[in-house]
């Protein structure tokens, strides 16, 4: 219930609509527009009349089928926006250069906008090629080691929302998923492995492993990758560890002890 001591809005329905936007990106997955009025207590024509607000402006995507809203993709523009102004790149930029220098490999950390991974660190290893992964760059996610990691990091439903048809996967190389059916195997293999690969689908001759690095309520903030020439073969899971490690330690420099379940 709410704090009765607390000084009442001066604009009730901005107040409502940051409460439920704050409510859903606490959540593990699309929630009941009930469970919001609920939960808020806000009345629940007010919250409909909200959530068709958000959702003409891209803030939240209904999902028919399950009755259920979750954030959309404006939602995580605001979050890169976040990110790229504040501490993930501050705190990231040292651990990525670590990584770099401990995997001998060229090393990044990206953020979701929409379907797209944005780069906003970037350490490029000795004698390694250059990447197209620089700072700014936006590269399709569902291609990328650090998009893959992200993806399968969030709620299938969310997923989903994302990627309804064919006509949302971009190509770059001609290989990669094209349907959301082919997307889904590869984040299934991601999940079962523990981290992401991309082999060739970003640009031929480069391969990629990728790993999530979760804020405090276990939602994807962004992800740490190594790159390599596949000429020059490494071991997936020896790099991919070493990224889970700068992953881990990111965490633990962003959210404390408050590690996601």
């Amino acid at each position: 219930m709410p704090d009765e001591a607390a000084p009442r809005p001066q604009v009730p329905a901005a107040d409502q609509t940051l409460r439920m936007l704050a409510f859903l990106a606490r959540q593990r997955g699309p929630v009941a527009a009930r469970t919001l009025a609920d939960q808020l207590d806000i009345p629940r024509s007010s919250v409909y009349h909200l959530l068709a607000a958000l959702e003409q402006h891209g803030f939240v995507v209904h999902l028919p089928g399950d009755r259920r809203w979750g954030l959309g993709a404006a939602a995580f523009e605001l979050a890169g926006g976040y990110a790229r102004q504040q501490p993930l790149a501050r705190l990231g930029r040292a651990r990525v250069a670590a990584l770099a220098d401990d995997a001998g490999e060229s090393a990044h950390l990206a953020v979701m906008t929409g379907r797209d991974v944005l780069y906003i660190v970037e350490e490029r290893a000795p004698r390694r090629p250059a990447l197209v992964t620089d700072v700014g760059v936006r590269l399709p996610a569902h291609l990328t080691a650090t998009g893959r990691a992200m993806l399968a990091a969030l709620p299938r439903e969310q997923v989903r929302a994302l990627y309804p048809d064919a006509s949302a996967f971009a190509d770059r190389t001609g290989r990669g998923p094209r349907r959301p059916g082919e997307l889904r195997a590869v984040l299934r293999d991601t999940r079962t492995r523990g981290y992401a690969t991309e082999d060739g689908e970003v640009t031929l001759g480069l391969r990629s492993v990728g790993v999530a690095v979760r804020d405090h309520a276990g939602w994807p903030a962004a992800a740490i990758a190594l790159t390599w020439p596949t000429d020059q073969p490494r071991d997936d899971d020896e790099l991919a560890a070493r990224a889970a490690d700068a992953a881990a330690e990111l965490e633990r420099r962003l959210y404390g002890s408050r590690r996601p379940s």
